[in-house]
């Protein structure tokens, strides 16, 4: 159920979402703070089997939505853990009025986990406004939507074609073709950008796809290369 990623950090897969068709796997990501409690990163499916693992681990204290399209679950988090804090996009805020939210994510991190994990908002995007994580101990980089990579054998028909000209099925993880297009403020973005790039990364993580395992900087720079280039 959860994987140990790295030094204070583990990872749960949790199940296949639908978009317009098309298969998505889910990913989350659990930091533990400086306090022992935990950092939940784009919260999936919240199972028995998983909160049973999380009581093993330390008590939950804050719940993050990195952009405003991975909200599917938060609701049932927030429930199920009412003393966390609850912090998203300022999109997502908009969006979901139904959840009580505590913090708007920006690019100050906040001093409850500004110790042990940083962030920068990419900014620019027309699709979302995604926030990057970079957990300091593993030196993992977490991104959700920006970064995707599936398994071809997923998809059959148009969506084989779509898949593949969109960059979804590419031999290494990348930033999708829609989300390349969608970033119409390239001066933003590439600022984002330049902040990520500068953290010392030797892992990537994603919420759709095969995580980076060493030598994260490098691929950074080869994933934007068509913005910073």
């Amino acid at each position: 159920m959860l994987d140990v990623f790295g030094p204070d950090i583990w990872i749960a897969d949790g199940p296949e979402t639908q978009t317009a068709g098309f298969p998505y796997p889910t990913r989350m990501a659990l930091i533990r703070l400086a306090d022992g409690g935990l950092f939940v990163w784009s919260p999936v499916a919240l199972t028995p089997d998983l909160r049973a693992a999380l009581a093993t681990l330390g008590p939950v204290r804050h719940i993050v939505a990195p952009n405003s399209l991975h909200d599917l679950w938060l609701a049932d988090w927030a429930r199920e853990f009412p003393d966390a804090a609850v912090w998203g996009p300022p999109a997502l805020r908009a969006k979901r009025r139904d959840i009580a939210f505590d913090g708007v994510l920006d690019d100050a991190p906040d001093p409850a986990w500004a110790d042990r994990i940083d962030q920068a908002v990419m900014r620019g995007n027309l699709i979302t406004t995604e926030i990057v994580f970079f957990h300091r101990q593993s030196r993992t980089v977490l991104f959700t939507d920006l970064i995707q990579q599936h398994d071809p054998a997923r998809f059959s028909g148009w969506r084989a074609v779509v898949a593949r000209l969109d960059l979804m099925t590419a031999p290494e993880p990348a930033v999708p073709r829609k989300f390349r297009v969608a970033f119409l403020d390239r001066a933003a973005a590439r600022d984002s950008v330049r902040r990520v790039l500068a953290w010392p990364a030797n892992n990537v993580l994603m919420a759709h796809g095969t995580p980076v395992r060493g030598q994260g900087a490098a691929f950074l720079r080869r994933a934007f290369a068509w913005l910073t280039g």
